[in-house]
């Protein structure tokens, strides 16, 4: 694939990521979908970026803001959106709904409900495959309200000292839930402390699709050659609430519309356009293809019928074959 045909696909995956969710709030509005919901409007470049350069055989490790995870990992866009309706065809049987995206098959492991709990499962599937000798990196995403929890210190450290193939990737979206960092954290350079543990870390533009995939190139390189786990600081912003039922009374109008200024999807478009390497139909035929997609996932969704009652005690416990 060429430059060009890897900054397009960037681009295809960023607003395919953002068509789906603003499906989703028209869906939730219509009482479709229900549950909690956490955008991940505003952040797109993270997962377009970041799994763009990982291999089929890499795990990856989500937490509850995870849609763009899972569609930027090749989940089905079908799978995503019946498991929003709560339906059985969906990636978890329709019984995660938003937060609890699974799909063994693609070593995708997971949104979690826990604030830094997918850390040590990360840790634990990156010992599993040093162990088992498979040349596998597992990705660790999860945002900078994580670090201020016991399991990222502990996560860090172990996989530091037992030089784990692990990519701990934070999305620094500023706020972790309602609190700015700075309100939180005396000290706010989250790559600096984890370097404090021995791990190679760096932060990374989280708008610019381009820099991510780069910076992640860099760091699977590096895990791959035995160096031990990297860590990056993707600094981005989510452009909506934390989730749909947050008032969002705690950021500044002037500083939200700011860092919507550093759109990565218009940042990446008009950058192409410049260069000659897509021009406006190209950009109108892309947007037609995502929004058919879309609906033809919510079709599916729609039409998917829901788990029986009569299954409700199933998968509990693991099923013997």
């Amino acid at each position: 694939m060429s430059a060009a045909d890897t900054r397009i696909e960037l681009l295809r995956q960023m607003i395919r990521i953002r068509r789906f969710e603003e499906r989703c709030v028209r869906l939730y509005s219509a009482e479709k979908i229900r549950g909690f919901l956490h955008l991940y409007i505003g952040e797109e470049a993270v997962a377009a970026g970041l799994l763009g350069q990982i291999g089929p055989g890499d795990a990856v490790v989500s937490t509850y803001r995870e849609h763009g995870h899972a569609l930027a990992r090749g989940m089905p866009m079908a799978a995503l959106m019946a498991e929003m309706y709560g339906r059985a065809t969906g990636c978890s049987r329709g019984r995660g709904g938003s937060m609890h995206l699974f799909d063994a098959e693609r070593r995708f492991y997971g949104g979690n409900a826990i604030v830094a709990g997918g850390l040590p499962i990360a840790v634990g599937l990156a010992l599993a495959d040093a162990q088992a000798g498979r040349d596998a990196v597992t990705v660790c995403l999860f945002g900078d309200g994580a670090a201020a929890e016991g399991e990222f210190h502990e996560c860090l450290n172990l996989a530091a000292l037992w030089r784990l193939p692990v990519l701990f990737a934070c999305e620094n979206n500023r706020y972790a839930m309602g609190t700015a960092l700075a309100r939180e954290h005396a000290a706010t350079d989250l790559a600096l402390r984890a370097a404090s543990y021995g791990l190679v870390a760096w932060p990374v533009d989280g708008m610019d699709a381009v820099a991510v995939g780069e910076a992640t190139r860099r760091a699977v390189e590096s895990i791959r050659a035995g160096s031990g786990p990297c860590f990056l600081e993707l600094r981005t912003y989510r452009f909506r609430a934390h989730s749909l039922y947050d008032a969002d009374r705690y950021r500044d109008k002037a500083e939200i519309a700011e860092w919507k200024g550093r759109d990565p999807i218009p940042r990446l478009s008009g950058a192409l356009k410049d260069a000659g390497e897509l021009n406006e139909e190209d950009l109108k035929a892309l947007e037609a293809a995502i929004e058919s997609e879309i609906d033809d996932a919510v079709a599916a969704a729609e039409s998917a019928p829901e788990e029986p009652v009569a299954d409700l005690t199933r998968h509990v416990y693991a099923e013997r074959p």
